[in-house]
């Protein structure tokens, strides 16, 4: 009995820490200019997938940063290149992609390969459609909301939850 106990106050105390936190987030983001707030969900997903650990905090950030990055120069080179729109989009994730993976993978102490390669897609779907000089502040709001994903959703609803759950085990 004590299990179930246990298993229904952690799954009901993340269920408020989801209900409560991301939607502050979703309210707020557009007063300061994000209006790609969503992205945060996402990267949050990520941040729990890999364990809630806390210690890759910095590598998971970086990692989707860096993906921010990696979309914003390949929607640039995709724009700047002469050849077929498909033959530019597999060169262009063929080579950036191989360097992603090498680079973190090379450097895996601080970045955290699956956010960089899941950046660069959250940055492709968003910007890609989008040309060079339109692109205008979505790289930043995308950053920001990587970050936020990461820290005050993924960070501060597992501290959240904790929290909770230690309370009411009392």
């Amino acid at each position: 009995m004590e299990e179930k106990r246990i298993k229904t106050i952690n799954m009901l105390t993340l269920a408020f820490g989801i209900a409560f936190m991301p939607p502050v987030w979703a309210v707020l983001a557009p007063f300061i200019g994000v209006d790609t707030g969503a992205v945060a969900l996402i990267c949050a997903g990520l941040f729990v997938a890999n364990g809630n650990r806390r210690q890759d905090t910095f590598k998971i950030s970086l990692g989707f940063l860096l993906g921010d990055l990696w979309a914003l120069t390949a929607v640039w080179i995709m724009e700047i290149l002469p050849w077929n729109p498909n033959v530019e989009l597999y060169l262009t994730l063929f080579i950036l992609g191989g360097i992603a993976v090498i680079v973190g993978e090379t450097l895996a102490k601080v970045i955290y390969t699956p956010a960089w390669l899941c950046g660069w897609a959250i940055g492709l779907t968003i910007m890609g459609p989008v040309k060079v000089d339109r692109i205008g502040t979505l790289p930043v709001q995308i950053g920001i909301a990587m970050l936020v994903g990461v820290i005050y959703v993924g960070v501060g609803v597992d501290a959240f939850q904790k929290m909770m759950v230690r309370r009411l085990m009392r």
